[in-house]
């Protein structure tokens, strides 16, 4: 049967400085090269996922900004993605003015991928983000409201405090246009808001990935909240130590830690051993 493993990078793949272990990039990479069907489905982009992957050998395309895109890696085409129609780009403009947020705004402008905010609306959370990945090209800033939301947007992040966002992640939440989500950044104090069209989810773009692969099973690998898709679709699925008791709950098992090489440990002893039996 063909498999197609699956897993998050940060929290699971990634170490707590944002980068891959030795260990887990010499055995993933060495059973790649033996045949193993492997990728990850991540929240990043493809711009900010190659610099924390390097060196990691990935023989089929990504799944990025949870699940809004499918990618080929080594030419950068996009093989599927999910974009706001008119009518849903409208409602989160309104819903935000309203409530007097100001959001980082991914979108296609003229073909390019684009990252649109407000100058002087930063707050810590935008200033940080911004910080660790300067000199970035898609970034577009702005000084006020006007062309924000231009182009063809296809995520939306608003962050902040918890009790600002709640009122945004309700809304959006309860409308089945969208897939939202609402969590505390990975090792940091603010609150992320996440706005996707409703297919952008890693579930949908796994089972497409499944479909175009042609694989009869999907085992992942996570340790957040927007992990719970992904591993409801999986066949079997493995949460990391340290994830959250909510991901725990609906695992096949539980492995070592992201700091522990956990995925790589896994797939050293399942997926070495099935190829030794056969």
């Amino acid at each position: 049967m063909r498999t197609l493993y699956v897993t998050d990078l940060d929290g699971t793949l990634l170490n707590t400085n944002s980068r891959i272990n030795q260990y887990s990039l010499d055995i993933i990479n060495d059973l790649v090269a033996k045949g193993m069907l492997f990728t990850y489905a991540t929240a990043r982009s493809l711009v900010s996922a190659s610099v924390v992957t390097q060196g990691l050998a990935t023989n089929i395309p990504i799944i990025a900004y949870n699940g809004a895109f499918i990618i080929n890696p080594s030419t950068n085409e996009i093989l599927a993605s999910a974009y706001f129609h008119k009518n849903e780009a409208n409602k989160i403009i309104e819903v935000l003015n309203r409530f007097n947020i100001s959001p980082l705004v991914y979108s296609y402008i003229d073909g390019c991928e684009k990252v649109s905010w407000v100058t002087d609306k930063e707050n810590e959370g935008i200033k940080y983000y911004l910080d660790v990945r300067k000199g970035d090209k898609r970034f577009r800033p702005l000084t006020d409201n006007k062309g924000l939301y231009d182009g063809d947007m296809f995520y939306i992040t608003c962050i902040g405090e918890h009790n600002d966002l709640l009122p945004v992640y309700e809304i959006f939440s309860q409308d089945d246009r969208y897939t939202c989500s609402l969590h505390q950044e990975l090792y940091r104090p603010e609150y992320w808001c996440e706005i996707l069209p409703k297919k952008a989810t890693k579930a949908e773009a796994i089972q497409d990935l499944k479909k175009l692969w042609n694989c009869d099973r999907v085992i992942s690998f996570g340790d957040a909240i927007n992990d719970i898709p992904m591993f409801r679709i999986s066949d079997e699925c493995y949460a990391v130590s340290n994830a959250v008791h909510e991901l725990k709950e609906l695992a096949t098992g539980i492995i070592e830690s992201n700091d522990e090489d956990g995925v790589a440990k896994w797939l050293e002893a399942h997926v070495r051993q099935s190829a030794v039996k056969k």
